[in-house]
């Protein structure tokens, strides 16, 4: 019954969907806006029935109803309750649902918007959302129906049916295959979730976009409109990749937490171009410039969205983040070219109106630098874009699939984000319009003595990697004049007579959105900071060792205590190890390295034991064991500088995507010109 109820919802969410394209496109094409909001109305009612199909998963997976095949493939009757729930992502059909429903919540929060002043935006903006939509409704009935029913047919095979084949007897396992072990990680129960927000929430400034073009209204306002949805998309896509980094570390045991997989890369993609779009667009709101490039970019990103999401369901790519292989993945290369094809048609019928009359006028501006910024970051995108397609390109070519892995995207992409961090030092000590070297070169003098104060310093403690201290300098560069920006503004409201604790609040309430990127760029450069320690510094070793014996890291040391073997309640068999940590001699901890291994899906997982602290972490890696009585343990054993300062730059970098968009109190504070804008009109209004 359950199984009908939430096939049947899932019926009427597509129809409704499909209703709402048609009504929207007659009611824009006969200008009729009732039924513009007959089709807001039925974009509205496709979230309750798409709530109901999730529902009635979640439903059918906590009462392990095994005939399903969806629920045999991704529970089993000894996973905990909150496994089971989170399941409904932890498969592809259940993972097609929660897409869509998480792109129906979007779309319903969209529609509850008022649109007075926007009435001729509103049929194009359900028709993309719904169209989306409505793609990923679609292989949801037609090919990765979550529903489907087990059947044994005559000769004894297992197929999967909505209805009964003829000839074929229902069939129902004693017990499912179990979640796979590696998406039993608090970081991976959360990661999707935040991933998929990023990516659908895209979908909302893309479709305002392409109203745009539609209806000939090219000034900023399609901007403004979806600021707070773009940054709300950066955000759940930057939570996304920094909760899949977390799982990586704490769940592949392999000591560190960004490999460029494909999907990782994939997943990357709209992130690189979702941060170009939001630097670009402040240009043109601020001086009506970059009009076809903010267009180009919104487009990539949504392009980029769905193929990551093709790359991840439809197996042509090998990975540990992928779904297995499927035949959706024709459909969505199909999608993609449709809507990307379309896309372009718009912006070039556009092109002429796009055109400003404004031009950057020197290249030491901020508009130049936010442009050099942008190309940068486009620079990676064709990199990391080119190492995902490369080895699908080898194997259609040469029959043989090519890796691409990490020695290529780092030696690539490596100078491009240093080039970035030294981007993000310069471009706040520039001017709007116009910012002379003189100038610059004024602003520049403290930060860079005291970024090569830092880089001797670094170096009188024994660092001795040429592209360590040059990495490090440029962090210590872009540090030193970020903090120098709230120095300065909290200094001339101080000048005021506000104490520097009020200083420094009001600062960042009266300019939520400046100084919020700067808190922004403050994690990226603790991040950064972190990154560079791992990379340069990081030393592993692996031996095997009797209990009571030691490895030596460094100044690290671990002793073989012992091994415990036990099952826990849900099944598993649990190998824990107990190892004791020294450092310089001293006792300084105690980690538990352990290999669980699930019965019901016949897997094993790596859970490793790390003592960490704000300088470093210690991680350990039981690799096998014998009994104590034979042979010892095997252990892999790495010490990983600055690790920690990742994860705390992530915290530094949310904090400051929350004070960016948070309601400005001059709700027309963001629409003011630059100071050269000002000038130009007041000119041109002088008789």
């Amino acid at each position: 019954m359950l199984a009908h109820i939430g096939y049947g919802a899932l019926w009427l969410a597509f129809l409704l969907s499909l209703y709402a394209i048609g009504t929207a496109f007659y009611g824009a094409q006969r200008h009729k806006p009732a039924w513009a909001e007959s089709a807001r109305r039925a974009a509205l009612l496709v979230w309750p029935m798409l709530t109901l199909v999730a529902v009635s998963i979640i439903a059918l997976l906590l009462t392990n109803q095994f005939q399903i095949e969806f629920v045999t493939s991704v529970t089993s009757r000894e996973m905990p309750l909150y496994l089971k729930i989170t399941a409904l992502w932890g498969g592809q059909a259940g993972s097609l649902i929660f897409w869509s429903w998480l792109m129906a919540t979007f779309t319903f929060a969209l529609m509850l918007r008022s649109w007075a002043r926007d009435r001729e935006f509103l049929p194009w903006v359900i028709i993309v959302t719904m169209v989306t939509l409505a793609f990923f409704l679609g292989l949801s009935l037609f090919v990765e129906n979550p529903f489907a029913r087990l059947w044994a047919t005559a000769n004894g095979h297992i197929v999967k049916a909505m209805f009964r084949p003829a000839g074929a007897m229902p069939f129902t396992p004693q017990d499912g295959n179990g979640l796979n072990p590696l998406l039993r990680h608090p970081g991976m129960i959360l990661h999707p979730p935040f991933l998929y927000s990023g990516f659908v929430a895209f979908v909302i400034p893309y479709a305002f976009a392409m109203a745009s073009l539609i209806t000939g209204r090219t000034d900023a306002r399609w901007i403004r409109l979806t600021r707070r949805w773009s940054l709300a998309a950066w955000l759940f896509l930057s939570l996304g990749l920094i909760l899949g980094m977390r799982w990586s570390y704490d769940v592949l045991g392999w000591g560190g937490y960004w490999g460029w997989d494909p999907v990782e890369v994939a997943a990357l993609l709209p992130w690189l171009s979702g941060t170009a779009f939001l630097h670009s667009v402040m240009i043109q709101e601020k001086e009506e410039l970059l009009k076809h490039w903010n267009m180009v970019l919104i487009i990539l990103t949504y392009a980029l969205v769905i193929f990551g999401t093709f790359l991840t369901r439809s197996g042509v790519l090998s990975s540990v983040h992928a779904f297995a292989q499927s035949s959706i993945g024709p459909l969505f290369f199909a999608f993609i070219g449709i809507t990307f094809t379309i896309s372009l048609y718009l912006l070039m019928r556009r092109w002429n109106a796009l055109k400003s009359d404004l031009k950057i006028e020197s290249l030491l501006s901020r508009e130049a630098l936010f442009t050099f910024n942008n190309l940068v970051f486009m620079g990676i995108v064709v990199v990391a874009f080119w190492g995902v397609i490369f080895p699908i390109l080898s194997e259609l070519v040469t029959g043989q699939k090519v890796t691409v892995g990490p020695p290529f995207y780092q030696k690539a992409t490596g100078p491009l984000f240093a080039l970035l961090l030294l981007l993000m030092g310069i471009a706040p000590l520039s001017a709007w319009g116009y910012a002379s070297a003189r100038r610059l070169k004024k602003l520049l003098i403290v930060p860079l003595t005291l970024s090569l104060l830092t880089v001797a310093g670094l170096a009188a403690l024994g660092v001795r990697s040429v592209w360590a201290l040059l990495g490090f300098w440029l962090v210590a560069l872009t540090g030193f004049v970020t903090i120098g920006e709230f120095v300065r503004g909290v200094r001339a409201r101080m000048r005021r007579g506000e104490s520097p604790f009020t200083a420094f609040v009001r600062l960042l309430a009266r300019n939520r959105r400046r100084y919020g990127g700067y808190i922004v760029h403050l994690g990226v450069i603790v991040m950064a900071a972190g990154i560079i320690g791992t990379q340069f510094f990081a030393t592993q070793t692996q031996a095997t060792v009797p209990q009571g014996g030691k490895i030596t890291l460094g100044r690290y040391a671990m002793t073989y205590d012992g091994l415990q073997e036990f099952f826990a309640r849900d099944g598993r068999h649990v190998a824990r190890a107990i190892v004791s940590v020294y450092k310089d001699g001293q006792k300084v901890g105690t980690v538990h390295p352990r290999r669980d291994f699930y019965v019901d899906s016949q897997q094993p997982m790596t859970i490793p034991g790390v003592r960490s602290t704000w300088l470093d972490d210690f991680y350990v890696i039981l690799v096998d064991w014998q009994p104590i009585s034979v042979e010892g343990a095997t252990f892999k054993v790495y010490r990983q500088p600055l690790v920690n300062w990742i994860w705390m730059g992530a915290l530094i970098f949310i904090l400051g995507t929350l004070v960016a968009a948070w309601p400005e109190p001059d709700p027309e504070a963001a629409k003011r010109p630059s100071p050269r804008r000002a000038r130009r009109a007041a000119k041109a209004a002088t008789p």
